[in-house]
């Protein structure tokens, strides 16, 4: 399981506020296209999220994504209560967290991975450092290497090589 944060890892960060209330974010479509890939190949993603957001819910809707947990302040906690749900072992999940919010569950999982724009504490707790920033193709990026790593990237780009 691929396990993402939100804000600075599927965005860029930035929140921007209408003076009608709404709230918007920019998601980058080639993540988007990465986790469809990594769906196609048996990997499961989730959403941990430190803030609430219709947004996120419908994006990851929009993606087949079915563990969302938003608000999630503690992140090490709930990374544990989905490794006890799932009967995932912590060593099966990636998770990819930017700031400090995400350390406990980056110190969690199995693989811990930050994007190249995370915190200091984050990059130096990380297995792996992206060469791309949040929202950016970070994400696509995380994918693309577990996919490699695990043998299955010929599998699920076939289709978009014949």
């Amino acid at each position: 399981m691929i396990l993402l944060d939100v804000d600075g890892v599927l965005t860029d960060g930035k929140i921007y506020l209408g003076n009608d209330g709404e709230e918007y974010r920019a998601f980058f479509v080639r993540d988007g296209l990465a986790i469809r890939l990594g769906q196609s190949a048996g990997l499961e993603f989730g959403i941990l999220s430190g803030r609430n957001s219709p947004l996120v819910e419908r994006r990851a809707r929009e993606l087949g994504i079915e563990q969302i947990h938003q608000g999630i302040l503690d992140k090490g906690g709930q990374l544990d209560r989905i490794v006890d749900e799932t009967g995932l072992k912590p060593e099966q999940i990636c998770f990819v967290g930017d700031d400090l919010i995400d350390m406990p569950a980056l110190r969690r999982a199995g693989l811990a991975v930050c994007p190249a724009d995370g915190c200091e504490e984050t990059s130096r707790f990380a297995h792996y450092i992206c060469n791309n920033k949040g929202g950016q193709g970070a994400v696509r990026e995380v994918v693309d290497l577990v996919l490699r790593a695990s043998g299955r990237w010929d599998r699920a780009v076939q289709r978009f090589l014949e």
